[in-house]
């Protein structure tokens, strides 16, 4: 084999090595937007569901009802959570008799990845009450911070700004 066929293989094989790089970077590239993609969506629609159930309840069923949300919530924010059901909301819902019917109006994705999502709700509550039967209705922000778990996203964090 002459000099010249080796040079041009090698170049040849050098050639492609680059091109099997490019192409398996660039793949890997596309796989991953596909993630993060799937993850924006994945994680926006859990934030909906999850907090509009966490701020939805009424004084007969609100034992049942929010601890059943909290099952959406990871470990530290479930616990944290089941607390404040406990020690502040039922008791509150059960001597005001209030109703409160949560429904978010608008969501927003503020930063994805595969693995973590931060997600902008805004809320509407309609509350009700032996007090005021006729409801008030409110509008809040929250950022709801989210984490994957054993392939489901899991709200880690709610904090209204």
């Amino acid at each position: 084999m002459s000099k010249h066929i080796k040079i041009l293989f090698g170049a040849l094989a050098a050639t492609g090595l680059l091109a099997a790089i490019v192409l398996g970077v660039s793949g890997f590239q596309l796989w991953n937007q596909g993630r993060t993609e799937q993850a924006r969506t994945d994680a926006m629609s859990t934030a909906a569901r999850t907090v509009s159930a966490m701020f939805t309840y009424e004084p007969a069923t609100v034992d049942t009802e929010l601890p059943r949300a909290a099952e959406n919530l990871t470990e530290d924010f479930r616990a944290e959570y089941l607390k404040l059901i406990q020690q502040a909301i039922a008791p509150g819902a059960k001597e005001k008799q209030l109703t409160v019917k949560a429904t978010t109006q608008a969501e927003g994705v503020v930063s994805a990845d595969p693995e973590h999502a931060v997600v902008l709700l805004y809320l509407n509550q309609l509350t009700t009450s032996k007090d005021s039967p006729q409801g008030t209705t409110s509008g809040s922000r929250v950022r709801v911070t989210l984490d994957k778990s054993d392939n489901r996203w899991l709200v880690a964090q709610v904090t209204p700004i």
